[in-house]
């Protein structure tokens, strides 16, 4: 479920699960011949990062970057200055901020990389012309996208996902199971509901895309195709007005909550996930060595009972897995795995 604090509105289930990995595993998402779960675990944690690849190579979704480095109230605050090395390494190119302004977007310009605001309030839904304007710089940029609001949860998994739906045809519960594996609590309340409804929309739209590529004789990748509907047409400078206006009137709104609430839903899960405790659990066996593997200190066992409304905890992450010979040999390893496991 997601990292909300009220009850559960959308039920995403156990196969809603399978079937994402399916599909992330058919587009190349994911591999566990070369997934590094260490690597995975390390730059999950707050204090070395708060990231976690979505589509590696292409997406990227982190914590909202602040003006300096310093642990506030116990939880790590990271400078642009720090993603930098790890962001050219693995060629981000370009930033999203989707969060009110906290850094000045100058520091990463002047590092090199692209930068874009597309500013919506904390918790809500984004407007068709945010949606678009995402997907149109996604589908230009020459490298991967780092995209962030406060916590890197809800507005971030939200606009990412829409891509995913676009793209490769992913369901709305498809598209969040794949993304809350990579990145658990993503997409929060009302942005369940907002991508089951935009679904049919996305499909449209990556169809007509796809059609043309066929009709061309097209055969790449797709996710540097010129795209949108042929009756949007829409200008770089308007679009880039336009955000500012709406991202000049969100801010306002952003501003009241906060100056009423005294913290903004993005502070209420950051807080919550610098305050996650270690639990102990078991896991998969490794094949080959037989051993436990143990929890990430940032990733505990999320305890679901069908009579709880409670918030959530972040699910068990896949543990490495030892290729077998065969796809007939690799079904009735894991067969035996999850029949000897249990789950505590």
């Amino acid at each position: 479920r997601d990292a909300s604090f009220g009850n559960c509105t959308y039920n995403l289930t156990i196969l809603d699960c399978l079937q994402g990995v399916n599909k992330a595993l058919q587009h190349g998402f994911f591999d566990f011949k070369t997934f590094d779960v260490d690597e995975y675990e390390h730059y999950e944690r707050v204090e070395n990062g708060d990231f976690n690849w979505i589509i590696p190579g292409k997406f990227l979704a982190f914590s909202g970057p602040h003006p300096k480095s310093k642990v506030e109230n116990g939880y790590p605050l990271h400078a642009p200055e720090a993603y930098f090395p790890y962001f050219k390494k693995h060629n981000v190119t370009s930033i999203i901020r989707l969060n009110k302004k906290i850094y000045e977007a100058k520091r990463f310009t002047d590092a090199g990389f692209e930068h874009y605001d597309l500013f919506f309030i904390d918790g809500s839904t984004p407007s068709d012309s945010i949606v678009q304007r995402f997907l149109n710089i996604c589908e230009n940029a020459d490298g991967a996208i780092a995209v962030h609001c406060k916590a890197g949860l809800g507005r971030t998994g939200t606009l990412i996902a829409c891509y995913i739906m676009k793209h490769y045809k992913f369901t709305h519960a498809e598209a969040i199971a794949w993304i809350r594996i990579c990145r658990p609590g993503s997409i929060i309340g009302p942005q369940q509901h907002f991508l089951e409804e935009k679904q049919a929309m996305l499909w449209l739209e990556g169809d007509g895309i796809r059609s043309k590529q066929k009709q061309r004789g097209v055969d790449g990748n797709i996710n540097r195709v010129l795209c949108g509907l042929n009756d949007i047409s829409i200008s770089d400078s308007l679009n880039r007005a336009q955000d500012l206006d709406q991202y000049k009137e969100n801010d306002s709104e952003d501003r009241d909550v906060e100056a009423q609430n005294g913290m903004t839903q993005g502070d209420k899960l950051n807080a919550l996930k610098s305050r996650r405790q270690p639990y102990c659990c078991f896991c998969f066996f490794r094949l080959q060595e037989m051993k436990l593997h143990t929890r990430s200190i940032s990733q505990p066992f999320r305890l679901n009972t069908s009579g709880s409304t409670e918030g959530s905890i972040s699910p068990l992450k896949a543990s490495r897995v030892v290729p077998v010979t065969s796809p007939s040999a690799e079904r009735i390893s894991r067969l035996s795995m999850s029949s000897g496991s249990n789950l505590k």
